[in-house]
């Protein structure tokens, strides 16, 4: 009896200390990515050399709104509202083609299956900035270049081969007796894929959603490659239009970024039990 007591206080030491040390790295963690964040939010409430005169984590005195407005006041919605458009367009074809492809992948048994599949994964090891002047050839001799259309290509391209991946490993997880009874009563593949397979996929449909979504919301390279036109770039690009002509108005540019990340951060907030879903169930059924 001693013994069994003396073995459970060990066992008891042991997981307080097991999460003494979690809560310390969780919040070390917090500490590490919270910084940047509030360094980026008390700053843009500053004038332009208030960060010189006061500590960049202070409060701002006083708190400077003027940053804002003037962002709002010089077509900050432009550059939003075409980034919500090519993200929403691009994220649409992307979980179309990644269903339909994933599906046959994942439920039937046809030649060369493997090969393709094979194929699509490695695809994944192709670095997205490699193709860059390719497709801007491509986009300039298809007469799309410096159009909002020249990144939609891009950006479904190289989310599909991640998205087919992870979608085919999450439909192999479906039980196959689902849409054998769906058989029996009738159902041919097409709607067992419409009303069987997709729905019960809606979990990792929203991970692909969100992870990819930011990735789209915050690229770079090829919007600063494919948009010249200043009434045609996204909100990545909105940094240049704010910088100044001689001299980088910090403050300024930080206000950018945070009504940039705003959106980013609500979606997460809103989603968030989604995604964890989505990442939980992959995990627990692969």
């Amino acid at each position: 009896m001693q013994a069994k007591q003396i073995d459970y206080a060990k066992e008891k030491r042991k997981s307080t200390l097991g999460w003494a040390v979690a809560i310390l790295l969780a919040c070390f963690w917090l500490v590490l990515t919270l910084t940047p964040f509030v360094f980026m939010v008390l700053n843009s409430f500053r004038k332009q050399f208030d960060m010189l005169q006061q500590g960049v984590f202070h409060m701002p005195d006083p708190w400077y709104f003027n940053n804002y407005v003037e962002v709002v006041t010089h077509g900050f919605f432009g550059y939003f509202f075409r980034s919500v458009l090519v993200v929403a367009v691009s994220l649409v074809l992307m979980l179309i083609i990644a269903s339909f492809a994933a599906y046959p992948l994942a439920r039937m048994k046809f030649r060369f299956c493997g090969l393709i599949y094979a194929g699509i994964v490695a695809m994944m090891s192709v670095p997205m900035h490699v193709t860059l002047i390719p497709i801007f050839k491509l986009t300039t001799d298809m007469g799309i270049y410096d159009s909002l259309k020249s990144l939609v290509g891009p950006y479904v391209a190289f989310a599909l081969p991640m998205s087919v991946f992870i979608l085919t490993a999450f439909m192999k997880t479906i039980p196959k007796e689902i849409e054998e009874s769906a058989e029996i009563d009738g159902c041919g593949r097409f709607r067992n894929f419409f009303m069987i397979i997709l729905p019960l996929s809606k979990s990792g449909l929203s991970t692909l959603a969100i992870y990819n979504g930011v990735a789209m919301w915050n690229e770079f390279a090829f919007a600063n490659t494919f948009l010249q036109t200043p009434s045609h770039k996204t909100l990545p690009l909105a940094l240049n239009q704010f910088k100044g002509e001689h001299a980088l108005d910090i403050p300024i540019i930080l206000s950018v970024l945070t009504l940039s990340v705003l959106p980013m951060i609500i979606l997460f907030v809103i989603f968030q039990d989604k995604l964890v879903k989505g990442m939980m169930a992959g995990a627990v059924k692969g």
